[in-house]
């Protein structure tokens, strides 16, 4: 049963999306992010070394289907791992959990540098897969919820691109690895030992990672989030030698001890069953051609185009290199352009890109594998941004008492669905060493990517820069008394100045837009999502009117100058993506500012 324990208002989220970017968030995306570059350690070594597990005097007797299944069995238990640790994350906090998978990574990644038989080898990868699962939760339930809104897209993006980072470095260690410095039989396992090593050093970082505020003051534990959230804020205010704005923006919580697993599943999933298809599709798409492709991919040039397993890791360092380029130059894009176009542009895009691979394959005009890599770079430039996003996706648009379960309940289905399918496919397909085979394969993998952009064009969330309270609810959040606009009420209900202006700029505001992206009003909303997403918290309007009076007062002291002086005096960039222009632009509306050319504006005439 759930214990309440009463109702509270609190400030820390508002808080926490109103902070600088400062070296509390580096160390965040250092001590959590680099999981990922574990993960991409943990899959490409498998990848690079496949061909070498498979020769006589490896030290242990696995065939190329034989590599297919330790990859299966990999993506198994990270979608158990998934699942059973999700659910312990959002009931036991971010951080106990962030710290037990990543042990049970460190301590399953040892045990296989010792593998001597299939059987040992598939239960090691089977427990690794265990710990990064759990990973995948507690991480990006505990980034997300310590990111400033307006730049967690890209933050997110950037991190779980990071994978390819570590997949870039598997390969340039199984170049070395595989080599003839070392014995068929001892450099790939010193290779596994090595990502063990990375996992300590990553333990370290991780203690000074503190717990979720956000879940803290759901759970009663509001006293404890307000010591970290003030922690942060005075560590800040010291890095930033001034003192930070003030937050209106609040929101109330009836707190409970202990949230039941069946409550949480069952509201969830019953308010948000389009969100619920939309997590599915995005996973299944990415995940499947994903899986099939990076676990083969050695094999796949050792079958179709000689490749000496020696030389393997140099095509999957390209591979992996485009891979991070992909989120690292488009990651922007998804906090300013917007979640919907960039995700549905990059799903179908790869899709398309992977089609032409699948037929040009068939026709053998990709006779050599340079060429062949040359499409491969294309297609997951775009798949990896749209891939990174999809784990952004299912973290922001559930409620905060869901987001480790809902992380891990779509890994698990859609990667439990795609993931192991699409490796023991592909496996199976490159063994025929047919052409018309692997064509088919990809056209797969194009088919199912272009049902994840589908997906997003009809049921994507608009939750760029959104506070994460503001894309979905809490469960525990207490309904705000009804009323008008945030504000003082005039004699016998009268509306006050503040309200008339924010709602005229709201009404202006709620008029058609001709492009993608953030809007310029506090109103976050959900279109594609009718009749789940509804109406949102609203924003409190006054963080505009503060944005707009920073502007003013700036011009005021400075007279005219240039948009970008203007930008770097009212410190415009920490508003998040867009936010400075938009307020710009409301501020030469309302007469607080004057344009003066396309690059120069002024204060208004006297």
């Amino acid at each position: 049963m759930s214990v309440r324990t009463g109702v509270i208002e609190t400030n820390i989220p508002g808080r926490l999306d109103r902070l600088p970017w400062s070296r509390f968030h580096w160390m965040v995306v250092v001590g959590l992010g680099t999981v990922w570059i574990l993960d991409g350690l943990e899959v490409t070594i498998v990848g690079s070394i496949a061909s070498r597990l498979t020769e006589k005097g490896s030290g242990i007797s696995i065939g190329p289907s034989g590599i297919g299944v330790a990859a299966a069995i990999y993506v198994a238990g990270a979608c158990v791992g998934a699942l059973f640790f999700g659910q312990l994350t959002d009931r036991f906090g971010r951080k106990k959990l962030f710290i037990l998978t990543l042990a049970v990574y460190i301590a399953a990644t040892v045990a296989t540098a010792f593998a001597w038989a299939p059987w040992y080898f598939y239960l090691c990868r089977f427990f690794t897969g265990a710990g990064i699962g759990g990973e995948y939760s507690a991480i990006n339930s505990a980034i997300d919820e310590l990111i400033p809104a307006r730049v967690r897209g890209r933050v997110d993006l950037i991190i779980n691109g990071s994978y390819w980072v570590g997949s870039a470095a598997g390969s340039a260690l199984a170049l070395f690895l595989l080599s003839s410095v070392f014995p068929k039989d001892i450099g790939w396992r010193i290779a596994f030992a090595l990502g063990a090593v990375l996992g300590l050093t990553i333990m370290l970082v991780r203690r000074h990672v503190p717990e979720s505020p956000r879940w803290l003051f759901i759970h009663g534990k509001e006293d404890e989030a307000e010591r970290i959230v003030s922690d942060i804020e005075q560590a800040v205010e010291r890095e930033e030698g001034e003192k930070l704005e003030d937050v209106e923006d609040t929101i109330k919580v009836r707190q409970r001890e202990v949230i039941p697993f069946r409550s949480i599943g069952h509201t969830a999933f019953k308010l948000y069953p389009r969100r619920a298809v939309l997590g599915i599709a995005l996973f299944v798409g990415q995940a499947f051609l994903y899986n099939g492709v990076t676990f083969n991919l050695g094999d796949f040039y050792s079958t179709f185009y000689g490749v000496s397993s020696s030389f393997v890791p140099v095509f999957i360092i390209v591979f992996a290199v485009g891979n991070f380029l992909g989120p690292f130059l488009l990651g922007r894009l998804f906090d300013t352009v917007g979640r919907i176009p960039m995700i549905a542009g990059t799903y179908l895009g790869s899709a398309a890109v992977a089609a032409v691979l699948a037929f040009l394959f068939l026709g053998k005009t990709l006779h050599s594998p340079w060429a062949f890599q040359a499409f491969i770079f294309a297609t997951f430039f775009l798949a990896s941004a749209g891939a990174s996003a999809a784990y952004l996706t299912v973290s922001e648009i559930f409620p905060m008492e869901t987001r480790a379960l809902a992380i891990a309940f779509f890994y698990a289905i859609g990667t439990g669905l795609g993931g192991i399918i699409g490796p023991l496919l592909f496996g199976r397909l490159i063994a025929t060493n047919s052409r018309g085979w692997m064509a088919v394969a990809f056209l797969i993998g194009a088919g199912v990517m272009a049902l994840g952009g589908i997906a997003e064009l009809f049921l994507g969330v608009k939750a760029e820069q959104a506070p994460l309270e503001d894309i979905a609810k809490p469960l525990t959040a207490e309904e705000a008394e009804e009323g008008g606009l945030p504000g003082e009420e005039g004699e016998e209900g009268e509306e006050s100045e503040d309200e008339r202006r924010w709602r005229e700029r709201e009404e202006r505001d709620r008029s058609p837009r001709l492009r993608p992206g953030p809007g310029t009003g506090g109103t976050f909303y959900s279109p594609g999502m009718v009749g789940t997403a509804g109406a949102t918290r609203r924003a409190h309007p006054s963080l505009r009117d503060r944005e707009i009076d920073a502007i003013a007062a700036a011009l005021d002291e400075g007279g005219p100058m240039r948009i970008r002086e203007l930008e770097t005096r009212t410190r415009g960039r920490r508003w998040g993506p867009g936010r400075f222009d938009s307020a710009l632009a409301i501020a030469v509306r309302e007469g607080r500012a004057r344009r003066l050319s396309r690059t120069t504006v002024g204060p208004p005439r006297d």
